[in-house]
């Protein structure tokens, strides 16, 4: 489990496939030295698992299957991509974001990026399957980042960027076309599924089954 908020912003330093998919080697001074072989880590909102630790290229490596390869970004990035990294969150730390689980639901497009009205703007074009939780107001983890959504138009989702998400992560940098990894809200998609399973046992709304 984790909160949508930046620890670190990592470097790939290579990739190397294996049977099942690519082990990842990513260069982070910060938080290398601390972390543990078997621990969590949320990459651009993936979370993978730390396989080994390289203390002396101050890096650690992580490996992504295959069905993560495809569902997300990570089968495109290259040496020198720059990672959004975030340690599991522990018991009893501040929930500062929101639950961000790091599974990915799907990836969208940077439609348009750059200084609007509310500040620098991020606007996405979401996947059909994913707007019904397009809420204005509502949580989004883009790339791993815990973002509030401030519009939505159509498929297009509107994002405004404070300052500080600017100066901690890179999505100042989007460009228009750029591929971003999405997580919607797990506490509606758990709603969500809680009132489909109720309607189904006959009596919408109520949880009982009808005799």
């Amino acid at each position: 489990m984790f909160t949508g908020l930046i620890t670190e912003i990592g470097t790939l330093r290579g990739s190397q496939r294996f049977a099942g998919g690519r082990r990842l080697s990513i260069v982070a001074p910060e938080m290398a030295g601390s972390l543990q072989p078997g621990e969590s880590i949320a990459c651009d909102g993936v979370c993978l698992t730390v396989e080994a630790i390289d203390l002396g290229q101050h890096a650690f490596r992580v490996a992504a299957v295959e069905a993560t390869l495809r569902r997300t970004t990570a089968g495109a990035w290259r040496r020198g991509r720059r990672v959004h990294l975030e340690r599991a969150l522990a018991v009893g730390d501040r929930l500062g974001g929101h639950w961000v689980q790091g599974h990915v639901d799907g990836v969208a497009r940077v439609a348009r990026a750059g200084p609007g009205p509310g500040g620098f703007e991020l606007w996405l074009t979401v996947p059909a399957a994913l707007q019904r939780y397009i809420v204005p107001r509502g949580s989004l983890a883009v790339d791993g980042v815990s973002l509030t959504i401030a519009a939505r138009r159509g498929p297009l989702c509107g994002i405004a960027l404070v300052p500080e998400t600017l100066a901690r992560t890179r999505l100042g940098r989007c460009r228009s076309g750029d591929r971003v990894n999405l997580e919607v809200d797990p506490l509606a998609r758990m709603v969500e599924s809680i009132l489909t399973q109720r309607g189904h046992a006959g009596i919408p709304g109520t949880g009982r089954t009808t005799s």
